[in-house]
């Protein structure tokens, strides 16, 4: 199968169109971004109905500010983690630590914004068993990856890219270049993910914070 890859990004959230047979959209960014979105399709000519799938990686406002709203717009259907749902319906919010001094010096400030988005139920809810991209004709799996929030999920399609959330930042005001995330409940569990992850042969990360870049700057961190 042959796979496309554009990114873009709606507020300081770095998503990702993947297109097969069939869109996904991974990561809906901030809310209010319908219009941005919009520009996006009509720049690189994608019919709105074509995309079939927003996967979420979590539930914090940048990744999933948008979401109903593109789902209302396209017809998508939106997965995320079903540990997560109650956050994405409610006013709840997963508020990760600090994992370096940047992040313990930032976390009070960023966590403390009271960002609100429209609620909404997700269509499919994932579990801990990946989860096939197979019927979108795209070769690749949503994965289980939890650390940077409890439900945290990644696409790894089999071409070697990886689109991993906030399991990696690279770019203001996070990291100044690509490194682990500054912000984690669990840094422990994201180090492990990553070691599986690297496993799987992956070459080229996709964050959900910054430019994309090669796997060899996380080896380095985790060595």
């Amino acid at each position: 199968m042959t796979t496309d890859i554009i990114p873009f990004t709606l507020g300081v959230t770095s998503c990702y169109l993947i297109t097969g047979k069939e869109t996904v959209m991974i990561d809906a960014g901030v809310p209010g971004k319908l219009k941005l979105f919009k520009k996006v399709l009509s720049k690189n000519f994608i019919n709105p109905a074509r995309i079939k799938l927003i996967i979420l990686t979590h539930s914090h406002f940048d990744h999933c500010g948008s979401a109903r709203e593109i789902r209302d717009f396209t017809g998508a259907k939106i997965a995320i983690h079903e540990s997560e749902k109650e956050y994405v319906e409610t006013k709840k919010v997963l508020i990760p630590g600090g994992v370096n001094l940047w992040g313990k010096i930032t976390q009070p400030l960023i966590f403390s914004l009271k960002v609100s988005f429209p609620k909404f139920t997700p269509d499919i809810l994932l579990d801990n068993n990946p989860y096939s991209l197979s019927e979108y004709g795209i070769d690749g799996q949503i994965i289980y990856t939890p650390g940077h929030t409890t439900g945290s999920v990644s696409v790894i399609l089999n071409t070697g890219e990886a689109f991993v959330g906030c399991m990696a930042h690279n770019g203001f005001p996070f990291r100044s270049r690509p490194g682990l995330p500054i912000y984690a409940q669990d840094i422990n569990s994201i180090k492990d993910n990553w070691k599986t992850i690297i496993d799987r042969g992956i070459t080229m990360i996709y964050p959900g914070h910054g430019k994309p870049f090669p796997v060899a700057a996380i080896k380095n961190q985790l060595k």
